[in-house]
């Protein structure tokens, strides 16, 4: 029996609004991005402890502001100490604000099967940094950050985009924790350390 494209095309069990409820989605979504905030005072960029280290949010999707594509933070490694260690779909950006150090990135392949898998290269590329320099990280590569300083602290600015994860490819691995966060360190106790080391 052949297919009946025709009848099956006429065929009507329900109907929708999908295309005039997205213009009025749109037009309201436009209404409450100018509510949005479009500066973003230091008092209102909060900290954390994660397993990728100490992290002052400057701009995230959490934080309610006009910024639709990017989450930008500043990050610290205190002297001697290295970031967490982890993997992610979208291209990552670094500014060097203060110190000096290296990043150490895994390149990524992908291994297609019944599923895909990582495959990760054995040696890891180094690439050395100090303040001033921008350092980027390629799409899928693990990555770690050192301070190769004993005593001052290592400060970057990074920025990431939030395109995958509006896409649903919003892929992110942590492979290794930060010391500070394996150690359970008090936020108030590490930038009050690192404060008074800064500014010597």
């Amino acid at each position: 029996m052949s297919y009946k494209e025709k009848e099956q095309a006429f065929i009507r069990n329900k109907e929708v609004n999908y295309y005039e409820e997205r213009l009025r989605e749109v037009k309201e979504g436009k209404t409450q991005r100018e509510k949005l905030k479009k500066v973003v005072v230091p008092e209102e960029m909060p900290w954390e402890i994660c397993s990728q280290g100490v992290i002052k949010h400057l701009v995230n999707d959490k934080m309610g502001t006009r910024v639709e594509t990017l989450d930008l933070f500043m990050q610290l490694i205190p002297g001697g100490s290295c970031s967490g260690k982890h993997r992610h779909l979208f291209e990552e950006y670094m500014f060097i604000l203060e110190g000096k150090g290296y990043s150490l990135h895994w390149d990524v392949d992908v291994e297609l099967d019944d599923k895909y898998y990582w495959k990760v290269e054995e040696t890891p590329s180094k690439w050395e940094w100090e303040a001033g320099d921008s350092v980027y990280v390629p799409p899928n590569t693990i990555h770690q950050h050192f301070n190769a300083d004993p005593e001052k602290p290592v400060r970057f600015i990074g920025a990431e985009s939030r395109i995958m994860k509006h896409m649903g490819l919003d892929d992110l691995e942590q492979v290794e924790d930060a010391p500070e966060f394996k150690k359970r360190e008090s936020l108030s106790i590490i930038l009050n350390h690192l404060s008074l080391k800064s500014s010597k």
